[in-house]
Formats: structure tokens, C-alpha cells, sequence
């Protein structure tokens, strides 16, 4: 979706599809109950928006909302999910998407509010890149701007190491997914095979390489603070309850530009 996510070319037209059980729901729950405390945007920016399903019901709820995403083909699904949802539903809010890399996007205006939700942040695999996103997220904000955004602990890497391989099979998609974990950089390489039937009844085999990088609460706060923020506030798996290292899977920061 993002910086490192190139990859996701094929993968886009089977993507939600693959992920109709992911908790999408929650994310958006958790960005409004954030915003239910504080004060509501009109204008963000999603970063790492892939095929637009956080960004159109972020729209749907009136926001206007620009999605930036590394792979063109994800961006052309988005295009095609609005343009469907458009007959069916009223969207309020205005709806741009651009192609681009986390760490280099730029747009005229400045923006209330910037989200990267689903670990798309975890594509970024050093520091310097990281910085470079949340600096680059800085500056595209306007003052006062939030920045709120999640990422996986190191736990949610052993999880994937626990339950790995993984295998799916039907009409659609058939894949094999498996994982391979570095510990002492805290980075896992998820090695997927697909296998996409073609009209004439043969299957199309397609392999995608992912990799994603766990970074500690505490560098994330750092770099955030060298970015510029202030007001950082981490919280735990769709909560805002404080991190658990021994427990939590997903963490959660919302960060002001002063």
C-alpha cells in the first residue's frame, strides 16, 4: 500500500475479497471515538488508503478524504469501488486519489487530519524511513493537525509465526502463504503464491513477497518527537488503553503537529 508495497499487483483485484474479514469497522470506530474527544477534521489524508475501504465510508460520513497509495493497481480498484458505491449511496464528502510513496507525498493544501491504519506503516523497514513518513506527514498537516495511525507490536509477529503457513481455496483465489521471521531485526518476510483461474479454465500462478518491520513503542515515540510532534498518545489494540508488552498486538498513536 505504501512504501515497500509495490508488490501488490496482482493482489489488488482479488485484495478485498481476501480481506472481507478484516476489522475494518473497528479501525474507523476507533477514528471516530478519537475525534468524538477531540475536534472533528473535514479535510485528511489517508496514507496507505489501498482500495479505498476506510477511506469511502470516511467520505460517506462527510469528510473529504484524499487516498495515497504506492500501487497504482490498488488505486484503480479504489476508483472502480467508489464509482460502484456512488449508484448505490449517497457520498457527501469528496474523494481524491493519488498515486504516490508515504515518504515523499505532497499535495497543495494542507490537511486536519492524516490516518494510516492497517500496519501499513509497518512496511517501512528502517528508521530513517519511518522518520522520513512521519516527517513528511508533518509538514503535509496543517497546525494543530493529527496524525493518528497503527502499527504491530512484535507480538503480532509471533503470532503470524505461530499459525503460519496459511492456505486459502475457492472460486476466486487459491494461495499459500508462508513466514519467515528475523528476530534480531524484528522483521517478518511473508512469502505468498497465487493461483488466479483464467477464462479458459487454466490457473494464472503469480508470487508476491511482503515484508514488515515491528518497532518498539518506544522508537516510534522517538522519531515522532524528531518529526516534530507533540501530544503523542499510544494505546492498544482499538482501545485507549496503555500498551501491554506482553499481550498487545496492535498499537495505536495519535500525534499532533503543534
Amino acid at each position: 500500500m505504501i512504501g515497500g508495497r509495490s508488490s501488490y499487483g496482482a493482489f489488488a483485484s482479488v485484495y478485498d475479497h481476501l480481506m472481507s474479514d478484516m476489522p475494518y469497522d473497528d479501525w474507523i470506530a476507533w477514528l471516530e471515538a478519537y475525534w468524538q474527544a477531540h475536534e472533528r477534521p473535514s479535510n485528511i489524508v489517508d496514507l496507505g488508503c489501498g482500495t479505498g475501504t476506510i477511506a469511502i465510508p470516511l467520505a460517506q460520513s462527510g469528510l473529504n478524504v484524499t487516498g495515497i497509495d504506492l500501487s497504482q493497481e490498488m488505486i484503480t480498484v479504489a476508483r472502480e469501488k467508489e464509482a460502484a458505491f456512488r449508484k448505490e449511496v449517497q457520498i457527501p464528502g469528496k474523494l481524491t486519489w493519488l498515486q504516490g510513496d508515504v515518504r515523499e507525498w505532497r499535495t497543495a493544501e494542507p490537511f486536519d487530519a492524516a490516518v494510516s491504519l492497517c500496519d501499513c506503516l509497518n512496511y517501512l523497514l528502517t528508521e530513517d524511513e519511518l522518520l522520513q513518513a512521519f516527517r513528511r506527514t508533518y509538514d503535509g498537516l496543517a497546525p494543530g493537525g493529527c496524525f493518528l495511525f497503527d502499527m504491530h507490536h512484535a507480538n503480532q509477529l509471533d503470532e503470524y509465526m505461530m499459525h503460519e503457513p496459511f492456505c486459502h481455496d475457492d472460486e476466486l483465489v487459491s494461495y499459500l502463504w508462508n513466514c519467515e521471521l528475523n528476530e534480531q531485526t524484528s522483521t517478518i518476510t511473508h512469502h505468498l503464491v497465487f493461483f488466479l483461474p483464467e477464462e479458459d479454465g487454466r490457473y494464472k500462478r503469480v508470487e508476491e513477497t511482503h515484508r514488515e518491520r515491528a518497532y518498539s513503542e518506544e522508537t516510534i515515540r522517538r522519531l515522532l518527537t524528531e518529526a516534530g510532534f507533540t501530544r503523542i498518545e499510544p494505546s492498544a489494540d482499538f482501545t485507549f488503553e496503555p500498551i501491554d508488552e506482553d499481550s498487545t498486538l496492535r498499537m495505536f498513536f495519535a500525534a499532533t503537529r503543534p
